[in-house]
């Protein structure tokens, strides 16, 4: 059993703004049923550019739940700016915490809020990682966001990358490709 805090056990039994937007301004869908895991993330802005109504749908675990009713959470009231720099971490810790094998929750929050935004910005589907060669097929994760997931939560071990990412828990052929990037990224062996 995994150990969460009351607040991500709220956020799972009560989640806040399930659900769609008539007419959002900015929507994405990042990960993947196959995966386990997918969420649609969507938002409208107010008069004065600020996210007035965020909602999301979900197809995953608690912690998936929790994670994207905090992030709705987390931007009403935020411009797109201030919005843009919520982190993955952020969203744990908004929760008290995930344990680190469901930190993969807070970063599909953080990446269908950074799509939703794109969306809004270009008018084009915003999908996660679309145009990226995947890394890890399994879970169709890309090298680009294996790259920043490390980069932003400063990770070492190919364990740490699996759980933020999923990469590397299938079949297991990108694990190599996973820890030279991590070499590449924390100066180890070139």
């Amino acid at each position: 059993m995994w150990n969460y805090s009351e607040k991500m056990m709220d956020h799972f039994r009560n989640p806040r703004n399930v659900g769609t937007i008539d007419q959002p301004d900015g929507t994405a869908t990042v990960g993947s049923l196959a995966c386990g895991d997918a969420l649609t993330f969507q938002f409208k802005l107010g008069e004065d550019g600020r996210i007035k109504e965020a909602k999301f749908q979900t197809f995953g675990c608690a912690s998936a739940i929790a994670s994207s009713s905090a992030l709705t959470e987390m931007v009403i009231g935020k411009t797109l700016e201030e919005a843009s720099t919520i982190t993955n971490q952020q969203i744990a810790d908004y929760l008290g915490g995930l344990p680190p094998q469901k930190m993969h929750c807070s970063v599909m929050g953080r990446e269908a809020l950074e799509a939703a935004i794109k969306n809004y910005q270009t008018g084009e589907n915003a999908d996660r990682n679309l145009e990226d060669a995947k890394l890890c097929v399994c879970y169709n994760v890309s090298e680009n966001e294996v790259r920043r997931v490390i980069t932003e939560n400063s990770l070492t071990t190919v364990e740490e990358v699996t759980n933020f990412t999923k990469a590397g828990g299938g079949c297991g052929k990108c694990k190599p490709k996973i820890q030279a990037i991590l070499d590449e990224i924390n100066g180890g062996a070139k």
